[in-house]
């Protein structure tokens, strides 16, 4: 794998770049849709080269671990050939899973952790080392470090020996995949997660310990699970200070299409979200005009097309009456349409951020993209 870093905006941090990875190559800055079981929710795999235009795609260790499992993955020769997605896969290491079952009983301990599966309460226990064992049998062109994800709010004292653990863990993931190699064919390469809540000097540690493993990127993590927005631009900004700048940077889990943006001008190159499908299903649709809540009455007899901007694409002859339609309905099709347009648009919007760095003219642009595309209808 390799990164090029391609253009620096002059009047931010925003950056354009490409990474080559062996299943092909990824123009940053990128959104990565999130397919937590093995696939984008409600989005057929053709779908997502066409008309989207998705370069990566999201797995989720924690689940793929537990359905199909990875006695089936391994026959099937990964999940490449699993799915039948042939571009680039990332997958997140389970990390904020475990944080999310806090509630069930979860124990983290310096070892790992102890958790009950949300399918059926069978008991399971994740290592650095065992994370690592089921990505190399899921067979992700990027994994992630096993991490722990505080949450918000989080006293100062927990986040340290939290982000300590989570660099102890990192050394035992890097120990792990040097003493093994990649089940089919191709190359794999680990991002550490830098933590540290929102607190300026532990995310300085944690940046510059990551820093330090010269990995091939850098993903930044426990943010986006509360905090006021200011404070995860705050953090993002301190850290892509530290984080090396001929390095991929990677915000996990965000977010809305200003969070990106903002992200963008902070010098991120990845993101991913399971918001554009989530909201699809509860009729939000993001458009190049601003923001759809398709259940309104005010759409009941417009007839006019989802998003004009993509009316020659897949999907593009939909009104906004019939979308409509089929989400007060519950009808699948409503959920898919909505799925595909809200993805297709932040697929969009990253091009036009890249295409804008490129220009040199990003910084003056991102300001009314903001207030355009967040705008409600």
């Amino acid at each position: 794998m390799k990164f090029e870093l391609q253009q620096v905006d002059s009047a931010s941090k925003a950056r354009a770049g490409k990474i080559t990875t062996d299943h092909g190559e990824i123009l940053t800055p990128i959104f990565m849709p999130v397919g937590t079981a093995g696939t984008v929710k409600g989005v057929h795999i053709s779908e997502l080269s066409d008309p989207i235009k998705a370069q990566i795609i999201l797995g989720n260790t924690y689940h793929l671990y537990l359905r199909p499992g990875l006695e089936t993955l391994e026959k099937a020769g990964g999940l490449h050939k699993f799915n039948g997605w042939n571009g680039p896969i990332l997958t997140d290491s389970g990390g904020y899973q475990v944080y999310s079952l806090a509630s069930t009983g979860r124990k983290i301990q310096e070892e790992g952790v102890k958790f009950k599966s949300h399918i059926d309460g069978s008991l399971h226990f994740f290592t650095p080392e065992s994370v690592m064992d089921i990505q190399r049998t899921i067979g992700a062109d990027i994994i992630m470090a096993f991490d722990e994800c505080t949450p918000y709010p989080c006293e100062y004292g927990y986040a340290k020996r939290s982000m300590e653990m989570t660099h102890r863990w990192l050394d035992r993931c890097i120990t792990r995949l040097n003493e093994t190699e990649p089940k089919y064919g191709y190359q794999q390469t680990l991002f550490p997660i830098v933590q540290g809540s929102v607190y300026k000097d532990l995310r300085k540690i944690s940046a510059e310990y990551i820093a330090s493993k010269g990995a091939f990127g850098n993903a930044i993590g426990g943010l986006s699970v509360g905090e006021p927005a200011e404070d995860m631009y705050e953090m993002a900004d301190e850290v892509t200070d530290i984080l090396p700048k001929d390095k991929p940077r990677y915000l996990m889990g965000v977010g809305t299409p200003a969070n990106i943006l903002e992200g963008i001008a902070l010098g991120i190159d990845m993101f991913d979200c399971v918001m554009p499908t989530r909201n699809a299903r509860n009729g939000m649709i993001f458009t190049t005009q601003g923001i759809i809540n398709i259940k309104n009455e005010k759409w009941k007899n417009d007839f006019s097309l989802i998003d004009p901007m993509f009316a020659d694409e897949l999907h593009g002859q939909y009104s906004r009456a019939y979308l409509r339609h089929l989400i007060r309905c519950d009808e699948l099709l409503g959920a898919m349409v909505a799925s595909v347009f809200n993805l297709r648009f932040y697929l969009w919007l990253v091009k036009e951020a890249r295409e804008h760095i490129l220009q040199g003219d990003f910084a003056t642009w991102k300001n009314g993209a903001i207030n355009q595309f967040m705008h409600r209808l």
